[in-house]
């Protein structure tokens, strides 16, 4: 009776060990949070940029002040009447 209480606690230990430490125990449990903190992280940061995406989109469509905004910035356009004027400043 002794030896088979024995087996039965060592058998028991044994599937205690492989559900903390096995395959889908403790450590995969926890690579799996940091992965999806992350990647929470990540859609947050791309979530802001689709924002500010958006605002910029709706601002092209509702008026030209942005496009003229753009042009002149990306483009280097000027207006017919004005004079470019650029300077280098020396360190």
């Amino acid at each position: 009776m002794r030896t088979v209480t024995i087996a039965l606690l060592l058998l028991l230990a044994g599937v205690h060990a492989e559900l903390w430490l096995g395959d889908g125990g403790l450590p995969a449990v926890m690579r799996l949070q940091s992965q999806l903190t992350a990647r929470q992280q990540a859609n947050a940061d791309q979530r802001q940029a689709n924002q500010r995406l958006s605002a910029e989109v709706d601002d092209l469509r509702q008026g030209l002040e942005m496009v003229e905004e753009r042009a002149r910035a990306d483009l280097g356009m000027i207006k017919p009447d004005e004079i470019l004027v650029q300077y280098a400043a020396r360190r």
